[in-house]
C-alpha cells in the first residue's frame, strides 16, 4: 500500500498555507502521498468564524478517507497521548509541532528518519525552512483557482507604481472564543506605530512609493492614513481570496503581523522587492518564522 502524509489543516488562510506547505514538502521528499483532513480542525470550534478554503487553490492533494481523518476516536486518543510523549514520537507515525521550555516553537527538522506507516502531521509549521527548497512548487500550487478571483483596478495600480504592500489587521484577539478589545486595540497601535517606521524607510530607499493599504476593517483608517495618499484595497466579493491574489502585483511590503500577509511577500515574484518586518510585535509563536533577507523595524 502507498504510504500517505495526513495533514491538519485548521484556522485561517496564513495558517493553513504553513500546514499544507509543510506537509507538501514532505511528501516530495518521501514520495508520498498527501492527503488533507479538512474537517478535525474545524467542526469542534463552533464560535470561530474560519473555515477550510485550501480547496479554493490549485492544490494537488486529495481529501483524506474518513478513517484517517484526526477526529478518528483511535487516531484521536493516541495523538493526544504522543503529544505529552516525546519518546514515542519517534515511531514516527506522527509529526507533531515541538515546543521549547516557553511553550514557543521553532524549527526543528522532522524529514529524516524511515517511514513504514501513514504519517499524520499537526502544527503551524511557521518557517520557511521546512519548506524553501520546494518553492518553485508551492507558488504554483498556491494559485487560487480564476473562478474564485473578480475583475478589479487595483492590480494594474499596483503593477504600474513603485507600489508597497501594508496590511493592517483590526480586532486581531477579538475573534474565536475569548474577546479582548482593549489588548486588541493596543495592538493594533502598535502596529500602526511599526508602519509609520517603515513607511519611513521605505522612502529613503524606494524612489516614488505609492502605499496601499489592506484590512479586514477599514472602519475609521482615513483617521490613521490620508485616502488622497494612500490607496485602501476594498474588495467586495471573495475578499479574502482577492485580497490575497493582489499581493503578486505589489513590488514591495511592509509585512504586517499577520501570517496572512507573511504569505502575500514570501511569495512574490519581485526579485527586487524590499520585504520590511516588525522585530517587537509578537505575531507567531515560532522564533524562526522571518525569513533573513527581511528587513526588521
Amino acid at each position: 500500500m502507498h504510504k500517505k502524509i495526513i495533514v491538519r489543516i485548521a484556522e485561517g488562510l496564513g495558517n493553513q498555507l504553513f500546514m499544507y506547505a509543510n506537509s507538501l514538502a514532505l511528501s516530495k521528499k518521501f514520495n508520498c502521498e498527501l492527503n488533507i483532513d479538512n474537517t478535525s480542525g474545524y467542526f469542534k470550534k463552533k464560535n470561530q468564524n474560519r473555515s477550510y478554503i485550501l480547496d479554493k487553490f490549485n492544490i494537488s492533494a486529495n481529501l483524506s478517507d474518513k478513517n484517517l481523518r484526526f477526529d478518528n476516536y483511535y487516531l484521536d486518543i493516541k495523538r493526544k497521548y504522543l503529544k505529552k510523549t516525546d519518546f514515542l514520537r519517534r515511531n514516527k507515525r506522527f509529526i507533531i509541532e515541538k515546543l521549547d521550555n516557553n511553550k514557543k516553537t521553532f524549527f526543528s527538522d522532522h524529514s529524516s528518519g524511515f517511514f513504514s506507516n501513514n504519517i499524520f502531521v499537526e502544527g503551524h509549521f511557521e518557517s520557511e525552512r521546512y519548506f524553501d527548497n520546494y518553492k518553485n512548487i508551492i507558488k504554483k500550487e498556491f494559485i487560487i483557482k480564476d473562478q474564485f478571483l473578480d475583475a478589479n483596478n487595483y492590480s494594474k495600480m499596483l503593477s504600474d507604481t513603485n507600489s508597497v504592500s501594508i496590511a493592517l489587521r483590526r480586532n486581531r484577539f477579538s475573534e474565536g472564543y475569548k474577546k479582548d478589545n482593549i489588548k486588541s486595540e493596543k495592538f493594533f497601535l502598535n502596529t500602526i506605530d511599526y508602519i509609520n517606521k517603515s513607511i519611513e524607510l521605505v522612502k529613503t530607499k524606494i524612489p516614488n512609493p505609492k502605499f496601499f493599504i489592506w484590512s479586514n476593517d477599514f472602519t475609521d483608517m482615513e483617521n490613521y492614513y490620508d485616502p488622497s495618499e494612500f490607496i485602501f484595497i476594498k474588495n467586495v466579493k471573495n475578499k479574502i481570496l482577492n485580497d490575497f491574489d493582489l499581493f503578486k502585483y505589489s513590488k514591495h511590503f511592509i509585512v504586517g503581523p499577520t501570517s496572512f500577509h507573511w504569505w502575500g511577500a514570501w511569495l512574490n515574484s519581485n526579485k527586487d522587492s524590499l520585504c520590511i518586518r516588525p522585530l517587537n510585535l509578537n505575531v507567531s509563536n515560532n522564533k524562526d518564522l522571518w525569513p533573513e533577507a527581511w528587513l526588521p523595524v
